[in-house]
């Protein structure tokens, strides 16, 4: 449907502007919402996508990239279910609870059930809701699982991980369609993603907006992908990364197939399409984030920068790198304004959907890459960003240093003793990551001033922290109780 409007010639000015203030709120009324796909890759590496290593295959998220914009200082949290939790919600991990490592199999534990979800609030604007793939915000009971948190329809697991052919992990099986069990049928998993979400496309009423989320299972371990793509990278020295790259490019392969169904039922130019990493590349799982400085699991950059772009509807700019800084928390925000709906102000996200539309700037100058005080000695850490400068506090995380890609025997299982970790108990460091963004230089020493200055933000969020809920394993959760599945019903 079409609407012409005009301001026929007015006796004043004054009479003119309020006509034109009238045709812009109309046309903000009738503007159809946009469909909305939500893509997370798992564990994926800075330096693991074509726009940014020509050495690696991933045409369609190419394409899809550049006729938007690559998010350069896009980040997210240094594990996987605090990133969830913060794409879901719009809060820090670090005040749901979920900021010490991850939910593991057994422990009963989830998302905080007094926090809304974003598909709750955008099946209040009238959309559908579709996950597929991994959950990983808590099963323990079904409150807890995607069905009861604002989704139409689940496919997918609720762990952390997964085989990709038998669909289980940690001695049971994890695959469900809503909440019926499924049992493996020896595809690889990445295509059944791809192949519910081609199907839901196809079925969907292209009249009603379409939210998807689909969190890849790809490319957390363990390294799986039919032959034929590792076989791409017969260059590659190292097997693993061969298996790994081989995954990525299966994920871009699915990624292509599900924008060709967006084409072929008439959604594709309505569709806003949001693409982020989780986290960063896992090191000793042959992710690679060079040459920004660690992994997974650390507050440096190669942690919690994530590779990301926007693309399609309402993205004003495109064949654009935009600097802007956003963080996994401002995604609930954002993607709730872009379906026309109005952000709760007391969340931790903030909207930056007309800094997206328009490349604009920025509405972040700050952000928590985590505060995590629970076991120091082992994985506890804190950090904060204002503005250009970045300061880590305490143990910042195994894999500190700088990897290239394709090292044969990664060497990486790092000393998780008290003798590797010690010497960062007491320790600040301090980066100018304008300048140095790939973090070689400590300031810490040069300018005590901007380290107190940190420290002291810091601490005004530290006051903020509620304790992390990280229980000891329950023997209720075991899948010989269910029938052989994971499943929900225990805590």
């Amino acid at each position: 449907m079409r609407y012409i409007i005009t301001c026929t010639t007015m006796d004043t000015s004054a009479s003119l502007f309020v006509c034109s203030i009238f045709i812009h709120l109309l046309a903000f009324v009738l503007a159809k919402p946009p469909h909305i796909l939500f893509i997370v890759a798992d564990d994926y590496g800075w330096n693991d996508v074509g726009f940014r290593n020509p050495d690696v295959l991933t045409p369609n998220i190419d394409k899809l990239a550049r006729s938007g914009m690559i998010l350069n200082s896009s980040y997210v949290m240094p594990v996987c279910t605090p990133s969830r939790n913060s794409f879901m919600t719009g809060h820090y991990a670090f005040k749901s609870g979920l900021q010490h490592l991850v939910i593991l199999p057994k422990q009963a534990a989830c998302a905080p059930l007094n926090y809304t979800f974003l598909p709750q609030k955008l099946k209040e604007l009238g959309y559908a809701t579709h996950a597929i793939g991994k959950w990983h915000l808590g099963f323990c009971k079904w409150e807890c699982t995607p069905t009861y948190r604002g989704f139409d329809t689940f496919f997918g697991f609720y762990n952390g991980q997964d085989d990709y052919y038998t669909l289980s992990v940690a001695g049971g099986k994890d695959f469900r369609d809503n909440r019926t069990p499924v049992n493996a049928t020896g595809e690889y998993s990445t295509f059944l993603y791809a192949r519910r979400a081609e199907s839901i496309i196809k079925e969907h009423d292209a009249s009603k907006p379409m939210y998807m989320y689909l969190p890849f299972q790809s490319v957390h371990e363990p390294l799986q992908v039919p032959q034929k793509y590792s076989d791409m990278y017969s260059e590659v020295h190292t097997e693993s990364r061969r298996t790994y790259l081989g995954m990525v490019t299966a994920m871009d392969e699915a990624i292509g197939n599900i924008t060709k169904a967006l084409k072929t039922k008439g959604m594709f130019n309505d569709t806003l399409i949001i693409f982020t990493a989780d986290n960063g590349g896992w090191i000793t799982f042959a992710g690679n984030n060079y040459p920004l400085r660690g992994g997974k699991a650390t507050v440096f950059e190669g942690g919690t920068r994530a590779t990301a772009f926007v693309s399609g509807a309402g993205i004003q700019k495109s064949n654009y790198v935009y600097p802007g800084m956003i963080h996994a928390v401002d995604w609930m925000p954002t993607v709730l304004r872009a379906a026309g709906g109005t952000p709760d102000p007391t969340l931790d996200g903030i909207d930056q959907w007309d800094s997206l539309r328009t490349a604009g700037e920025s509405k972040r100058t700050e952000f928590i890459y985590n505060i995590d005080d629970l076991r120091p000695e082992i994985c506890g850490h804190a950090a904060i960003r204002m503005g250009d400068y970045k300061l880590v506090d305490g143990f910042p995380g195994f894999y500190p240093g700088w990897y290239k890609p394709d090292q044969v025997d990664y060497g990486l299982y790092e000393d998780v003793s008290t003798n590797y970790t010690r010497p960062f108990f007491d320790k600040v460091m301090l980066f100018n990551l304008k300048d140095d963004p790939n973090e070689h230089v400590d300031l810490s020493k040069k300018h005590p001033d901007i380290v107190k200055k940190l420290k002291s933000r810091l601490e005004y969020y530290h006051k903020q922290i509620v304790p992390a809920n990280f229980p000891k394993n329950s023997a209720s959760s075991a899948p010989t109780n269910y029938g052989g599945f994971w499943t929900p019903g225990w805590c």
